[in-house]
């Protein structure tokens, strides 16, 4: 119990020293720079009325940060279904390895802002571009993990399970998968990550309604107190998430 207070006044410690530096910055060496407390004035509306609705891109901050969950989630999935099942292919197979990682690290680096272009040639509509360009940009780090985890394997378990002759079904579940777990989770807590950082350009670039679509609104129409907002909401919530996955993972290790 001490610990956990000990923490909590040391970060609330931190989030005020960035607060005083974010007002001496607006006070003197950046004038436009809103400071907190114009920022606050500016944008309680957004915050003391999160899912009011007035028009499609002038609506509370958790309604627009809702918008944009909603695409990572679907966005997210596609990277599992799509990367953990490549991920178990290139660990067990040398052959399928040798063939495709050198494609898969050309691809890897692509920006976001490079294959939303695409997204929009092939599909033509904007949700379903940023769906692809959230699963392509964030899936990597799922397909590296349950590489190296597969990989990982002692080869006594294999050994072990040829032994007892386990079908390839059993095989999976009764030594790959156990095995593979943590590595898998780790990459899926990156993808997340990546995801959320993902959908932000993306809805810059659309301009669908989403945190990222307020953003380059509010910065089109030189609102910066809403861009702050808009900053900092995407931090808190790209927080939350990785909180949630690391206890997600830390409940599996344990397990």
């Amino acid at each position: 119990m001490l610990k956990t207070l000990e923490n909590t006044a040391l970060a609330f410690t931190g989030i005020v020293c960035m607060a005083l530096l974010w007002a001496l910055l607006s006070a003197t060496v950046a004038p436009d720079l809103p400071s907190p407390l114009k920022t606050w004035e500016e944008s309680k509306l957004y915050i003391l009325h999160p899912w009011d609705k007035r028009g499609e891109m002038d609506q509370g901050i958790l309604r627009m940060a809702a918008y944009s969950l909603f695409r990572v989630a679907k966005g997210f999935f596609l990277a599992v279904l799509i990367g953990t099942p490549l991920g178990f292919l290139l660990g067990a197979s040398p052959l399928f390895h040798k063939m495709f990682d050198p494609t898969i690290q050309v691809l890897r680096p692509i920006s976001p802002l490079a294959w939303l272009p695409l997204g929009l040639i092939l599909f033509r509509q904007s949700e379903p571009a940023a769906l692809f360009t959230i699963a392509l940009c964030s899936m990597w780090p799922t397909v590296i993990n349950t590489m190296q985890g597969v990989r990982s394997i002692p080869q006594d378990y294999l050994n072990v399970a040829k032994v007892l002759r386990l079908s390839p079904w059993k095989r999976f579940t009764k030594v790959w998968l156990p095995a593979t777990l943590p590595f898998m989770f780790s990459g899926y807590r990156l993808s997340l990550g990546l995801a959320w950082l993902v959908i932000v350009a993306a809805e810059m670039l659309t301009g669908t309604p989403g945190v990222g679509g307020f953003l380059w609104q509010e910065y089109n129409s030189l609102i910066y107190s809403h861009i702050l907002l808009c900053i900092l909401t995407i931090g808190v919530v790209g927080f939350a998430l990785d909180r949630l996955m690391g206890m997600a993972e830390a409940r599996l290790r344990a397990a």
